[in-house]
């Protein structure tokens, strides 16, 4: 009874923590955005990556929570054909979103002589459409969970991998051979852009460090450009993806080869899957200081407007 308790706790505290993190994070790029002409295009990255967290942890963390608290069977069929897939467009989301940053990031801060440096998008709407393409992808990726997710309350006498609200039916061998070689694919190809972007960004931030170390100027020492402080930021935020992806996938694996139920790896696998939706906008809080920006420049124009209205 302890255990459970302490699993309600902690599905709570991750799922509120977590989406009100993700809505400062967005909140905060957002009103950066008001009085300036031109606008990043890592910002709406930024925005649509925390946008995508938030429906992480409403459609995993909530919805386990409420499970976790004993009220089951409390979404019909039509509820868990929704709830299921918006939890894997969701996750594909954020793999392609979190490459797209990196992959951006890596080409702001190339040298202008470079030829990467011709591929950057010259206006943040110009991302719209990767972004329309990922939506797309992913939903067409996960059409398949429309028709193999059941709810609780029907039948389950032919069902399997329990989730506590809903179900997975069993699928022909020939779906699961078009649609888990199409996972794995969307999964290598933009891993494999984030870890190329990454490595490119580590050498551009080392090879920056060394000319600031070679002028031994110890102001200059202490003085990175905004553009750095995003990439190093960034690459923060690819660790953290980094190290909830492949520890899910770890945990998934030892469970899916276990020839008996393994409750501890199964409750971790749980938290693991809203890690990174849960910690990467604290990682952004911490390193940017978006909090404390968002609420100065608030009060700024809240100042401004009073006293302009005391004038009048």
């Amino acid at each position: 009874m302890v255990l459970k308790y302490i699993k309600e706790i902690i599905f709570l505290f991750m799922t509120v923590v977590g989406t009100l993190g993700n809505m400062s994070v967005s909140a905060n790029y957002m009103f950066s955005w008001w009085g300036i002409p031109e606008k990043k295009p890592i910002h709406i990255i930024l925005i649509h990556l925390a946008f995508t967290n938030i429906i992480v942890l409403l459609t995993k963390g909530l919805q386990k929570t409420v499970a976790a608290f004993g009220l089951r069977n409390f979404l019909d069929d039509i509820g868990c054909k929704i709830i299921v897939y918006l939890a894997r467009v969701a996750r594909g989301l954020s793999i392609c979103t979190s490459s797209l940053l990196t992959v951006v990031q890596a080409i702001i801060i190339s040298p202008r002589a470079s030829g990467w440096r011709k591929l950057k998008p010259k206006s943040a709407w110009h991302i719209l459409p990767f972004l329309l393409f990922f939506w797309i992808l992913n939903g067409l990726i996960s059409m398949n969970l429309i028709h193999s997710i059941t709810s609780t309350g029907l039948n389950i006498s032919q069902l399997k991998n329990s989730d506590n609200y809903c179900y997975f039916m069993l699928e022909s061998h020939e779906i699961k051979w078009i649609v888990l070689p199409l996972m794995v694919l969307r999964d290598a190809v933009f891993q494999g852009a984030m870890g190329g972007a990454s490595g490119y960004m580590v050498f551009l931030l080392h090879k920056h460090h060394q000319h600031i170390l070679y002028l031994q100027n110890s102001k200059l020492l202490y003085r990175t450009p905004p553009e750095l402080r995003a990439a190093q930021s960034v690459l923060l935020l690819m660790l953290c993806f980094v190290f909830f992806y492949w520890t899910d996938c770890a945990f998934s694996l030892i469970l899916s080869l276990s020839s008996r139920d393994n409750t501890l790896i199964a409750n971790t696998l749980e938290f693991v899957t809203l890690g990174y939706a849960t910690f990467s906008p604290l990682v952004l809080i911490h390193r940017d200081g978006l909090l404390g920006e968002c609420w100065h420049v608030q009060w700024e124009k809240l100042r401004k407007c009073l006293s302009h209205l005391y004038v009048q």
